[in-house]
Order: structure tokens, then C-alpha cells, then sequence
């Protein structure tokens, strides 16, 4: 029986280890199916998007550089041939699918081999639990750190899709966290050390942890005084409109009654009576129809 170290959720070691189930963990090490399986992983990581061009797509060389006799060089009849300088590429890369395919049992016997290897080598550890409230990347660097693992490259396996410690660990780059089905040999083997939850090996999946009490969160007061709340848009547009309705009743009228002063003003005012020659002169029409018609009329009754 092949036994692994124990952890509390806060990092303790517990003084008896954990027996890891036998029909899964018997020792054995297909090192050919474990090859097979890390192939295949890479292989179909790869895009395939790699391209060249041969003489049919290179740009230019439709002509003979020159004639086929008489020059004393070799003949020749495109510049874009393969032994060309700026010509095609033989046998070059060209976009193709690198996708291949691993029996179900081989991959899952690849699996278990990479397990056994671990927990050979002595670098599978379980935890009870992972008791995240929420996504926290210094307490999950804590309990590593308290697993002596700091500076080497880990694979968190939790018994079930937990979004907490995943986003806790997305940002140290030598963690990777999963969910301990979605595990595959090549990730297995990628890492130094496996941490993983115990429920993954019982079957008994960890209880919610308990809510924690709430606390009333008070408002930030300002320097001036207490914190007046923001009004909403509804309140903003609905005060700042009779206000201004009221401005420009105001402004209409002030101009009213400039107005009206300005004509008492004028009203006000005596008339000065002009007299002599001065005033005769005033009282005819200087010009127009009107001043030329009693001008004549003038001139004839005398």
C-alpha cells in the first residue's frame, strides 16, 4: 500500500498519513504508454499553421533570364526555381491537422501511471480540503509554502470544479489548478509535486463552509462633515429645472421694469420752446413733396 503525506486545510502536517486507494495506486510504471501519451498531448497542441511557398507561388520568373545558346552558362530557365537565391522552397512546410488519436484505455492507463510515479517519488500530497471563501493568491501561496513547496512547479487537483482557488492560482505562473478528472498524464508529469484534495480519492465531496457573520459596512465620512448621499439623475433633472424656470422669470422682469422706467424717464423730461427765426425755420418742411407743395401755394396767393 502506498501511502502519502496528510495536510489540514491551514497546512499542519497530521501525524498519520494517508492510504491512497490500492486498485488505483499499485506501483506500476508503463513508461512506453506514458511516452505515447505525452506525443500525442503535444502534438495536438500544435496549430499547423506553418507555410511555404514553392516555385508555383513565388512572385516573378515567367521568362528565361537568357537565351538557351550561346552565352557559355548553363541554361536556365527560371530565376525562381528551388537553387535560386529569392526562389521556391522544396519540400517545405506547408498548413496541415496534426491531430491524433489515443485509445480511451491507453489514455487512461497513462493516467495512472503517471500517478503511481509521483506518488513513488514521494511528491503527492493530500489535503483535507481547500477552505477558500473567496479567490485569495497569498493564502494559497501560504499553504504551499507550508507544503514546502515554494519555487517548484505544482499541480492543485480539487475534488471538484472550485472557482475560488482556481483564480487564486491563475496568478502565480508555477501553479496550475483543475479539477482532479480533468487531470491528463502530460499535466501530471509537467509538474514537480501533485496537491490534492481529499474528497478526489473518498468520493466524499467537502461540506460549504459555514457563512461567516456579517458585518454593516459604514459609509466614508468626509472631512467637512458626514457624507451626503449623490442624488440620482431623476433628482438632478427635476430640481435644476424650476430653478432655472425661475431665473428666467426673474431676468423678464428686470427687463420690464428697465423699461418702464426708462419711458417715465422720458415722459419726465420738459420740453424746451424754440423762438425767433430758429423756430419758424424748425416748424417748415425742409424737403419731401409735402414742404416743395406749400411752398408754391405761398408764392401764389401773394
Amino acid at each position: 500500500m502506498i501511502e502519502a503525506p496528510h495536510y489540514t486545510p491551514a497546512g499542519a502536517k497530521r501525524d498519520a498519513s494517508f492510504a491512497l486507494p490500492a486498485d488505483y495506486f499499485d506501483g506500476t510504471v508503463n513508461e512506453p504508454v506514458l511516452h505515447q501519451a505525452v506525443k500525442v498531448f503535444l502534438n495536438n497542441q500544435r496549430q499547423g499553421t506553418a507555410a511555404t511557398k514553392t516555385r508555383s507561388f513565388v512572385s516573378g520568373g515567367n521568362q528565361k533570364p537568357w537565351k538557351q545558346k550561346g552565352t557559355g552558362r548553363a541554361r536556365q530557365g527560371s530565376t525562381r526555381a528551388p537553387h535560386w537565391r529569392g526562389g521556391g522552397v522544396v519540400f517545405g512546410p506547408h498548413p496541415r491537422d496534426y491531430r491524433t488519436e489515443i485509445p480511451r484505455k491507453v489514455r487512461q492507463l497513462a493516467r495512472k501511471s503517471a500517478l503511481n510515479a509521483r506518488a513513488r517519488e514521494g511528491a503527492l500530497h493530500v489535503v483535507e480540503r481547500f477552505a477558500f471563501r473567496a479567490p485569495k493568491t497569498a493564502q494559497l501561496a501560504g499553504l504551499l509554502g507550508s507544503l514546502e513547496l515554494d519555487g517548484r512547479k505544482v499541480l492543485v487537483l480539487t475534488a471538484t470544479a472550485n472557482e475560488n482557488v482556481y483564480l487564486s492560482g491563475r496568478n502565480l505562473p508555477t501553479i496550475e489548478v483543475m479539477p482532479y478528472f480533468q487531470a491528463s498524464a502530460y499535466d501530471i508529469l509537467w509538474a514537480d509535486a501533485v496537491v490534492v484534495e481529499e474528497g478526489a480519492f473518498t468520493g466524499v465531496m467537502p461540506e460549504p463552509l459555514p457563512d461567516e457573520p456579517e458585518t454593516e459596512a459604514k459609509p466614508p465620512r468626509r472631512r467637512g462633515g458626514a457624507a451626503k448621499p449623490a442624488p440620482s439623475r431623476s433628482e438632478g433633472k427635476s430640481s435644476t429645472k424650476p430653478a432655472a424656470k425661475a431665473k428666467a422669470k426673474s431676468a423678464k422682469a428686470a427687463k420690464a421694469s428697465k423699461k418702464s422706467d426708462a419711458k417715465a424717464a422720458k415722459k419726465a423730461k420738459p420740453v424746451k420752446k424754440k423762438s425767433g427765426t430758429k423756430a419758424i425755420k424748425a416748424a417748415k418742411p425742409t424737403s419731401g413733396r409735402g414742404g416743395a407743395k406749400s411752398a408754391k401755394k405761398k408764392k401764389g396767393s401773394k
